[in-house]
C-alpha cells in the first residue's frame, strides 16, 4: 500500500525553478532551433516565398538534391565502445592552413537577397569560428569589403568563367590584391540550369512588385523594411542587373571553357586553386595532373544538372584514386555534423556548406550564421565521440557503411549496352556528283570554332 503525504515546500523548491524568460525575440527562436531543419522552419516564416525559394530550390524535378540528402540519411554508422573521448579535436589543417572545422561556408550567389545583413555576417561568423568564407562572383558584396569584414581569416574567391574573359581576370586580380588565399573555379557551368522555381516566382534582380509578392510580403514587414533602407541590391563584380536570374547567368556563362583554359586560370593566380564541380573519376584524375591543390565533389547543390552524380557516393573511390595527390572535398546535401564526419571517414578533408548556412542567415542574421555553426560543431563533436574517435585523423572507411537505395542497372545489361556499336554522324550529301566519303572523314573534316584563347599577359 502506498503511504501518502503533504509534500513540505521544501521539498517543492528544487522542482520549482522557472527558467528565467529571454526578452530578446531573436535570441529566443535561434536558441530554440535545436537542427538545420529547425532554421530552416524559421527561415521559411521570416524570407518571401521568391527569395526562400531561390535558395531552397533546384533544377527541374529537383532530383538530384533529393538523392544527396538521402544519400547522407542512408548511411550506417559503426562507433567502437570504451575509448576515452573526454576530449576531441574538430580541427586539422585544410590546403596548407588551419581550420578549427571540417566544414566552411560555400559560395552563394544574391546572397543580400535572402537577408539584408548578406556575405558580411557570413564572413563575420566565419572570422569567430575559425572556419574559411567563400565569396560567390554573384556574390552581393565586394571582394574587398569581405575582406574587410574577415581580414585576419580564411577567405576563398570563387569564379565563374564568364565570356567577357578580361572581367573575368579582373575580379581574380582583385582577389589576389585583397589577399584572399584561395580561389574556387566552379567548371559545372557551361549554361545555367532550368531553376523551375524561380522561372514561376518570377524571380528577377530587382524583386518585382506583383500584387502576389506584395500579398506575401504582409506577414513579413522585417525583411522589406531591411531591403528597402538598406544599400540597393548590387552585386561584387558586376553592374546591376536588371531582369531575371536566368537571363542573367545564361548572358554571363562561358561554354567553351575547358581545360587549357584552366591551366591558363591557374598560372594567374598565386594561391591555392581548388576546381569545383567535379563528377567523375576521369575528370579528378586529370585535374591532378593538371596540378591542382584539391577538387570539390559537387553537383552545385542539385542546381545544374538534374539527375547528376550524387557526390558522397563518388567520393569513397575518388578519394582512393587521387586522394593522395591533391585533396578532395565535398558539397551538395549536407544538413548536419553527421553528414560531415561521414564525409570526412570516407575521404574527404573538408566540406561545404551552402543552404545550411543560409537558412541562419534568413533565420536570424548575423546571429542566425553562428547558430548554424555552433549547430554543426555541437554535431561535429558529439558524432565522433560517439564514434570513439578523438581527431579527425581518426576517422576511415570502417566508420561509415553507404546504404544505397539506387542500385546501377545489372551489369549484364551494362555489358549487352557497351557492345552496341558506337554511332556514326550520318553522311549528309548533296546534288552534286556522288563520290565515296567515309563518315569518319565528314565528322572531322570541318575545324571546330572556338572562342579565341588568351595569351596570358606578358611581365
Amino acid at each position: 500500500m502506498i503511504q501518502r503525504r503533504i509534500p513540505k515546500i521544501a521539498d517543492l523548491a528544487p522542482l520549482m525553478r522557472f527558467k528565467t524568460p529571454e526578452l530578446n525575440a531573436k535570441k529566443r527562436r535561434l536558441d530554440a532551433a535545436l537542427t538545420i531543419a529547425d532554421l530552416r522552419t524559421i527561415a521559411r516564416k521570416r524570407t518571401p516565398k521568391a527569395a526562400f525559394d531561390y535558395t531552397e530550390g533546384a533544377a527541374e524535378a529537383e532530383i538530384s538534391l533529393g538523392r544527396a540528402r538521402q544519400a547522407f540519411e542512408d548511411i550506417e554508422f559503426h562507433p567502437s565502445i570504451l575509448r576515452d573521448v573526454s576530449s576531441v579535436s574538430t580541427g586539422w589543417d585544410v590546403l596548407g592552413a588551419p581550420v578549427s572545422q571540417p566544414f566552411g561556408i560555400a559560395p552563394t550567389g544574391f546572397t543580400r537577397m535572402m537577408q539584408t545583413e548578406g556575405e558580411i555576417a557570413g564572413a563575420h561568423a566565419a572570422a569567430r569560428a575559425g572556419i574559411p568564407f567563400a565569396l560567390s562572383t554573384m556574390g552581393t558584396t565586394s571582394i574587398e569589403d569581405v575582406k574587410a569584414a574577415n581580414p585576419n581569416g580564411r577567405n576563398w574567391f570563387q569564379l565563374y568563367m564568364w565570356k567577357d574573359r578580361d572581367r573575368s581576370m579582373a575580379l581574380v586580380d582583385r582577389a589576389a590584391k585583397a589577399g584572399y588565399d584561395t580561389l574556387l573555379v566552379t567548371v559545372d557551368v557551361p549554361v545555367a540550369g532550368a531553376r523551375l522555381r524561380d522561372k514561376r516566382n518570377g524571380f528577377s534582380i530587382p524583386p518585382a512588385l506583383t500584387l502576389g509578392t506584395v500579398v506575401n510580403a504582409l506577414p513579413r514587414p522585417e525583411w522589406w523594411i531591411n531591403f528597402l533602407t538598406t544599400e540597393p541590391l548590387s552585386f561584387a563584380s558586376l553592374d546591376r542587373w536588371s531582369g531575371t536570374v536566368a537571363d542573367l547567368l545564361d548572358s554571363m556563362f562561358d561554354p567553351t571553357v575547358d581545360f587549357e583554359d584552366l591551366a591558363w586560370i591557374k598560372a594567374q593566380w598565386p594561391g591555392k586553386v581548388v576546381v569545383k564541380g567535379v563528377q567523375n573519376i576521369d575528370d579528378a584524375k586529370r585535374l591532378v595532373d593538371l596540378g591542382v591543390d584539391g577538387i570539390i565533389l559537387s553537383n552545385h547543390g542539385g542546381r545544374q544538372l538534374d539527375r547528376a552524380p550524387i557526390p558522397f557516393h563518388l567520393l569513397p573511390r575518388v578519394a582512393r584514386e587521387v586522394g593522395a595527390h591533391t585533396e578532395v572535398h565535398l558539397d551538395t546535401g549536407i544538413m548536419s555534423g553527421a553528414d560531415i564526419v561521414a564525409s570526412i571517414a570516407l575521404g574527404a578533408r573538408f566540406t561545404m556548406i551552402g543552404r545550411a548556412y543560409l537558412y541562419g542567415l534568413m533565420a536570424g542574421g548575423e546571429a542566425g550564421v553562428d547558430r548554424t555553426i555552433a549547430i554543426l560543431s555541437e554535431q561535429v563533436a558529439r558524432t565522433m565521440r560517439l564514434l570513439g574517435v578523438n581527431a579527425l585523423e581518426e576517422l576511415n572507411p570502417g566508420h561509415v557503411t553507404q546504404l544505397s537505395r539506387l542500385q546501377p542497372v545489372a551489369a549484364p545489361l551494362v555489358d549487352a549496352a557497351e557492345a552496341v556499336p558506337a554511332r556514326r554522324a550520318p553522311v549528309r550529301t548533296s546534288a552534286a556528283p556522288k563520290q565515296t566519303v567515309s563518315a569518319s572523314a565528314v565528322v572531322t573534316s570541318a575545324p571546330v570554332k572556338r572562342a579565341p584563347k588568351k595569351a596570358a599577359p606578358t611581365e
